[in-house]
């Protein structure tokens, strides 16, 4: 019997992720080899464990699927599979350039597609930078073919009734847990409930920034980043709120932000 195929998981629903490697690990010619609830963890763990192959949910804090294959070296990088809740349509830019996707739930004998493929290409020596390049071409195709619509106004339920907010008054928006509450320029504060991951993929990014696990910021009002001490940042808006930066979102807000 030939080596099992050393497969890492990463997609920060813990339930999707569990559902997904029991499904791996019902395979005889399967080990998985690492888990990871965040991008920032599946680049630390693909980098040690060196797996076959990363299954990568797409939309994950911080850094999604995509950012974690442009943060791994090529000499570490697997081949990869994508995870994502898109449909036909948002996906169809990898089914030529990617190894594989997979639409959320996952099905087995689908999943079952993706290792075969993952078997097929490592018995053909297929090398890792060729694997980089599809990749590369697959965002490009993606972000050509598949920009949802941005969000004009969220709707926000109030008792009886229902106020509209307009995105474009919006100063930050803060998860606490399965709430988001929203922090508008007048300072007048909304909560609702949603995901943080799938209402920022309904939201421009040239208008809103993740600063955190759970925090987007409006760009424009920023005014000032005071540094911390281990190397983070606080973001200041103009409304007078302070959001604490990650250390991986400070290095992308050094780089966008901070130079002439």
């Amino acid at each position: 019997m030939s080596a099992r195929l050393r497969v890492v998981v990463a997609d920060d629903e813990r339930p999707a992720r569990s559902f997904l490697v029991s499904l791996l690990r019902s395979f005889e010619d399967v080990a998985v080899v690492g888990e990871a609830d965040s991008g920032k963890d599946a680049v630390a763990i693909i980098e040690k464990e060196r797996p076959d192959l990363a299954l990568l949910d797409w939309q994950m804090p911080e850094l999604d699927g995509i950012g974690v294959v442009r943060m791994l070296k090529k000499d570490a990088l697997p081949l990869v599979a994508f995870v994502t809740a898109y449909d036909e349509y948002a996906v169809r830019a990898f089914e030529v350039n990617a190894v594989d996707y997979l639409l959320k739930p996952v099905d087995k004998a689908r999943l079952r597609e993706t290792v075969n493929r993952a078997q097929e290409r490592i018995e053909h020596a297929q090398i890792v930078a060729e694997q980089a390049s599809h990749i590369g071409a697959a965002i490009e195709t993606y972000e050509t073919l598949a920009k949802p619509p941005y969000l004009e106004r969220i709707p926000v339920r109030r008792r009886e009734d229902v106020v509209i907010v307009p995105v474009q008054q919006i100063a930050s928006i803060v998860a606490d847990g399965e709430l988001l509450h929203i922090t508008t320029i007048q300072r007048e504060r909304h909560t609702i409930t949603y995901r943080l991951k799938d209402l920022e993929r309904r939201l421009d990014p040239s208008r809103f920034l993740r600063l955190g696990r759970g925090t987007l910021a409006n760009v424009d009002l920023i005014t000032k980043v005071n540094t911390m001490p281990g190397g983070t940042h606080v973001a200041v808006l103009s409304t007078g709120q302070k959001l604490p930066v990650s250390r991986i979102q400070s290095r992308m807000l050094r780089e966008r932000f901070l130079k002439l």
